[in-house]
């Protein structure tokens, strides 16, 4: 009988120790358990779905609390009051923001707590007391929800503006059609609109090149020693690729549809150094190169290279010439002129005796160079 006794004591006790058990961790979930918790409760006027007791009470994203009961109103079938319980220390106000947040595509709905102005009373009641608080009417609709409202309210905005709308594609597709039938109107009006801009009847500009001469005298003795021709200087007027004419309006363009193939000043180096080339003297002439020591460099500067206007017009080129030594000692000097009448005062013209004044200056100024460098000059 004794040690039915104890059985009896032992089991008694284990259940004690149990129910003990349950009991304290049901106080840890509800009454606060090792710290004090504050009671709220939310009401909310729509659905509430997948919300539960133990769902998480978050305040700015950060857990402050769980759920603790749910309730439906028996007087107002659209509400649902849900008891929460908080940290004390959340500084939960009276126009704190409460909804209802999804923490990720698949994670449990828990209540979201945000917002309230620090001038805002707390929103806990007194000590034993449950604050209330209420949620925004549309907390609790999914993104499923959120979507068919609005897809609602778009089929409204459509069927309330049906006619209008038919309407205006009728007046679309009639437009559509005149357009077709008229395309060969439309063409000439846009080409009108294009004349009316000066947009149309524009031919590209004509380009114009200086001819380096190629028959030179023979050499009795090639100049040794390596040449630079450097890029002539000019004043502004002259530093374009405009065909000028000087008139009683002083120098001008000739013509905005014709020009060189470059700014004139590279145009006449280019020019010079294939007439060296002409001449036999490749390997002497050169642009200049980084790295290269040239022993002699040839320095022009333009004055004219312009068609002179008049009863009989003619093409006029003046330029001066320096060839100078490697230490930049001015060995020789020379002006060089020319002039080639034109057979008339248009931009063909002008670029046709302004090629062939050009010409004579080219094996004029290589012959010249060449003497100056064998130091004849």
């Amino acid at each position: 009988m004794e040690i039915r006794a104890r059985y009896t004591l032992i089991g008694m006790f284990t259940l004690a120790v149990t129910a003990a058990a349950f009991v304290f961790v049901y106080w840890l979930n509800t009454s606060g358990g090792l710290y004090r918790r504050s009671m709220y409760q939310v009401r909310f006027e729509s659905s509430v779905a997948g919300l539960q007791t133990g769902s998480a009470v978050l305040f700015n994203g950060v857990r402050v609390g769980e759920v603790t009961g749910l309730d439906l109103s028996v007087s107002d079938p659209r509400q649902v009051t849900v008891s929460i319980a908080v940290d004390s220390s959340t500084p939960v106000r009276a126009d704190t923001k409460v909804g209802i947040e999804f923490q990720g595509l698949m994670g449990a709905p828990a209540i979201s707590l945000s917002g309230g102005t620090s001038q805002s009373p707390l929103g806990s009641g007194a000590e034993g007391e449950t604050a209330a608080l209420v949620a925004d009417p549309a907390a609790g609709k999914n993104i499923t929800e959120a979507a068919r409202e609005v897809l609602g309210h778009i089929d409204a905005v459509v069927s309330d503006n049906a006619e209008p709308m038919r309407t205006m594609i009728a007046n679309l597709s009639k437009f559509s059609e005149a357009l077709g039938r008229n395309s060969e109107h439309v063409d000439g009006i846009v080409a009108g609109l294009e004349r009316l801009t000066g947009g149309a009847g524009r031919t590209p500009p004509a380009v114009y090149e200086l001819t380096a001469p190629r028959s030179f005298p023979s050499f009795d003795k090639p100049p040794s020693g390596q040449l630079v021709v450097r890029e002539p200087t000019a004043l502004e007027a002259l530093a374009t690729d405009k065909i000028l004419v000087r008139g009683e309006r002083g120098i001008v363009s000739i013509s905005d549809d014709a020009r060189w193939g470059d700014l004139l000043p590279l145009v006449f180096q280019t020019r010079v150094l294939q007439s060296f080339e002409n001449a036999g003297l490749l390997r002497e002439a050169s642009r200049p190169v980084d790295g290269l020591n040239a022993d002699f460099q040839l320095m022009t500067e333009f004055r004219k290279f312009e068609l002179v206007a008049g009863p009989q017009p003619s093409a006029e080129i003046e330029f001066s010439a320096k060839l100078l030594s490697a230490d930049g000692k001015i060995l020789a000097a020379r002006t060089f002129q020319a002039t080639a009448p034109a057979k008339a005062m248009d931009a063909a013209a002008a670029a046709e005796a302004l090629d062939a004044a050009f010409g004579k200056l080219a094996i004029e100024l290589v012959v010249w160079t060449s003497t100056a460098m064998r130091g004849g000059a």
